[in-house]
């Protein structure tokens, strides 16, 4: 019996292999959530003036760069919403059936493309043309 399926060009993958992608994903995914909990609860607490009311000279200078890192952890914060956002995406495709094949030319995503970078609609080279 010939195997037929390495002659024609694969154009899905196979429920196994949406699963390795699924678990891979909703790691990820987890793991972004839990680091967006902690600079949130970061920034609450620099947020938050407490009971310190001893401002001094000193204090005008910590302001400048407390500042500074508030907008330099808001900023990584939002990166993350916008990750895990494209994350959650992701998990809808596979659960569509449309994970993993590029919105450009319709061609498989190869698997290491989407191991590297899993949220990815588009092969490497239809994002290098539409770079051009």
């Amino acid at each position: 019996m010939m195997n037929t399926g390495s002659a024609e060009e694969k154009t899905r993958y196979s429920e196994e292999e949406l699963k390795e992608f699924e678990e891979l994903i909703t790691k990820k995914l987890d793991d972004t959530r839990s680091e967006l909990n902690y600079i949130r609860e970061a920034l609450h607490k620099r947020n938050d003036p407490g009971t310190d009311v001893t401002s001094g000279s000193s204090k005008l200078m910590e302001d400048g760069a407390d500042t500074s890192e508030k907008e330099s952890m808001s900023q990584l914060a939002a990166r993350l919403q916008k990750f895990a956002t494209q994350l959650e995406n992701a998990l809808i495709r596979i659960k569509n059936g449309t994970y993993g094949v590029c919105i450009d030319t319709g061609k498989l995503i190869p698997k290491e493309r989407l191991r590297a970078v899993p949220h990815t609609q588009q092969t490497i080279e239809a994002k290098l043309m539409k770079q051009r």
